[in-house]
């Protein structure tokens, strides 16, 4: 099989963590006789410096004809004092919404290896867990109305939440479908005791849920879930949530787990292609240190294996790879621990994965 993928080097670590996924992608490919072609392109502050603007149409158009992207961070300090409009962050949206990536699947799983690294304490994590988070990506808050005006203090800022019952029931139906394929439990978060949008998220996911009797559905406020997620997160298996509740909720997620750098993710809609990027941010105070930990990139490669090429066993080749470098003790800076290890570089943890694969 021949893949073209778009990659997306963005800012501060996002270069060094791309590289090292691409890396890994090339050797696995190789492994099963696929050929892989990359192809990249300017986004976030380098395409602000490189051409003045965070989404150049030649990012837009490259990843259109591409059969994936491959992402990995944007924004910094450097650009902190544009206008919302003009912010690396920006981008994100822009090409969410121009690849009509809707759907934002974020796997929270703690490792084995890992339980030490967990915030938590042992008798609650147990031997680990794993939650999907089915996050709405293209609607709510970050993409409605916005502005300022005069309001009953002066001028205020504001910021429109709207669903309408079609982008509700799109997300809820891969929520849905995900959950068969996992424990056939799933909880849907959302506010519905305050805002109306949440009132209607809650009504069609009830009609939803009527379609798939085998799952056992339940109902959570926003902030229950953030207090459950850290009291007992193996009670979850599958969440769906809005766009702004599931930002947050998978970036608390991803802390139990041990670190914000093991956590991958997918972005997808209607057809195969995604785009997929690790959780995290360009972490700019250690960019270009190679300290970086890649793990949450290359795991974000493996599901573009899965999700967008079909290819399950390349997938589960990485994964396994990257638990068996765990269970060996290798680490980077951001999970090491109290291990008296040396910690791995960026590069250095790459190496060992692809040595195992």
């Amino acid at each position: 099989m021949e893949l073209n993928i778009a990659l997306l080097h963005g800012d501060g670590i996002g270069p060094e963590i791309v590289d090292s996924a691409a890396a890994v992608l090339e050797k696995t490919a190789s492994e099963f006789g696929h050929k892989i072609n990359f192809t990249p392109y300017l986004i976030g502050g380098a395409a602000i410096n490189a051409v003045g603007k965070p989404l150049p149409q030649e990012t837009i158009n490259g990843c259109l004809a591409s059969d994936s992207v491959l992402l990995g961070a944007v924004g910094g300090p450097e650009w902190d004092d544009l206008p919302g409009d003009q912010r690396p962050e920006k981008a994100l949206l822009g090409i969410r919404e121009a690849l009509g990536l809707y759907t934002n699947l974020r796997p929270a799983k703690l490792y084995p290896a890992l339980r030490s690294a967990s915030p938590l304490k042992a008798e609650i994590v147990g031997d680990g867990f794993d939650i999907m988070i089915v996050r709405e990506l293209t609607g709510g808050i970050y993409f409605g109305d916005r502005g300022f005006r005069e309001g009953r203090y002066g001028q205020e800022a504001y910021d429109t939440e709207a669903y309408s019952v079609t982008e509700i029931e799109r997300i809820g139906r891969v929520a849905f479908e995900a959950t068969m394929k996992r424990g056939k439990r799933l909880c849907s978060i959302d506010k519905a005791n305050v805002l109306e949008s949440s009132r209607l998220w809650r009504k069609t996911m009830h009609t939803l849920a009527e379609k798939y009797p085998e799952v056992q559905y339940s109902d959570m406020f926003v902030d229950n879930a953030a207090m459950q997620l850290v009291r007992d997160p193996k009670q979850f298996d599958v969440i769906v949530t809005s766009n702004m509740f599931g930002d947050i909720l998978s970036d608390e997620a991803s802390q139990i787990t041990g670190s914000i750098g093991m956590l991958a993710s997918a972005s997808l809609g209607d057809g195969k292609r995604g785009m997929y990027e690790p959780i995290h941010g360009s972490a700019p105070d250690i960019a270009g240190q190679n300290k970086a930990n890649p793990i949450a990139t290359i795991l974000s490669g493996a599901m573009m294996l899965r999700y967008s090429f079909g290819l399950a066993e390349e997938a589960d080749r990485i994964e396994k790879a990257v638990n068996k470098v765990l269970e060996a003790g290798w680490r980077t800076a951001d999970i090491i621990g109290s291990s008296e290890r040396t910690p791995l570089t960026c590069t250095e943890m790459t190496e060992k994965i692809i040595e195992v694969l």
